[in-house]
């Protein structure tokens, strides 16, 4: 396997890599590909491009390589685009030699993990360019596909965003059910958390209000998630903040919004659509 590397590190280590594709695989039935084993016989040889149909970023190559390659051990590839990449329609992705029934066995399990992963990295592209020139950063969310969190936080990384929490262990955000259970006092809350979490964890309170705004400035929060906030409030927000407090936009964040909300001087926009309604890019296998 030969051609471009991708600048992003792929998040699964080679282990957990197999087993996620090889269970792919036999979800799929690939080694009983009834069709395939019917028609094409077992010592004829293909050649097939993986290409983009439609314009975007490319995600989950590593996963396609795999599948391909657990197919049949004899699989030559080169790749044309690593993850990370812009495409455009009739862009190679992958160049792909080997046994025809591997090939059309693997095709399949390889587009779905490339056509989901491509399609959130392409999504987040396209609200990166939208804050070009402001200093919002675009986050994702915990509102990631259950077994797959690892992968679609990686394909936001590969669109140009950055990744919020990666779970609940990793920071603290303070949201209004958990302000509802202290009747609403948000000193309360982030001094509990100051005296449970681990030393250093960055405490971030969600604020639905200015009030709450000022309550998590003065109680030491590290940041605040200004919730569905109007444009208006945010910059009002964001000059109360005056640097005391990291800025995260959040709620109603779509293509069309993106650009006022980042005008308004938050620091960070988090999109729960990147990982949740994302469109699969289009990408498809042309044999030769």
């Amino acid at each position: 396997m030969s051609g471009v590397e991708s600048e992003f590190r792929f998040p699964l280590a080679d282990t957990a890599l197999r087993a996620l594709v090889q269970e792919a695989l036999h979800e799929d039935h690939a080694e009983h590909d009834v069709t395939t084993l019917a028609t094409v016989d077992a010592s004829r040889r293909a050649s097939a491009r993986l290409v983009a149909r439609d314009a975007g970023v490319i995600a989950g190559v590593p996963l396609a390589l795999e599948a391909f390659r657990l197919a049949d051990p004899d699989v030559q590839i080169r790749t044309e685009r690593a993850d990370g990449s812009s495409v455009h329609p009739g862009d190679t992705v992958l160049h792909i030699s080997g046994h025809a029934r591997g090939i059309l066995a693997a095709e399949r399990t390889a587009l779905n993990f490339m056509q989901r992963l491509s399609g959130v990295a392409s999504l987040t592209r396209r609200y990166v360019d939208l804050v070009k020139g402001t200093r919002a950063a675009i986050l994702d969310t915990r509102k990631t596909t259950p077994g797959w969190r690892l992968l679609e936080k990686y394909a936001v990384r590969c669109g140009g965003g950055t990744n919020h929490r990666m779970d609940l262990a990793s920071a603290v955000l303070i949201k209004d059910n958990h302000l509802a259970a202290v009747d609403g006092n948000v000193g309360t809350a982030v001094r509990r958390v100051r005296e449970f979490a681990t030393s250093g964890i960055p405490v971030q309170v969600e604020c639905d209000t200015l009030e709450q705004l000022r309550a998590a400035i003065a109680a030491g929060a590290d940041s605040v998630l200004l919730d569905n906030m109007s444009v208006e409030q945010m910059r009002e927000a964001v000059t109360i903040a005056a640097g005391q407090v990291m800025t995260e936009a959040s709620g109603g964040v779509r293509l069309d919004t993106v650009r006022a909300i980042a005008e308004s001087g938050v620091d960070r926009i988090s999109v729960g659509a990147l990982t949740h309604s994302a469109p699969a890019l289009n990408l498809a296998l042309d044999f030769e």
